[in-house]
């Protein structure tokens, strides 16, 4: 792992997105992927990065 953010590519994100996702960390492993996706020069690769980690936010239902 590197010191600099700035230093961090795509497929650093996409793992630790699924890293966050394994340990029941939706909404980080979703900031995660976006920020891989906004990386991926392919839009077909970042619209399915996109698609494997969705906005917990606009998939769960309320269970009141």
């Amino acid at each position: 792992m590197t010191c600099d953010p700035a230093d961090l590519t795509a497929a650093d994100h996409l793992d630790a997105a699924r890293e966050m996702a394994a340990a029941n960390r939706p909404f980080l492993a979703h900031l995660l992927a976006e920020e891989a996706a906004r990386l991926t020069a392919d839009p077909a690769t970042a619209a399915g990065i996109r698609a494997a980690f969705p906005d917990p936010n606009l998939t769960r239902t309320e269970t009141d």
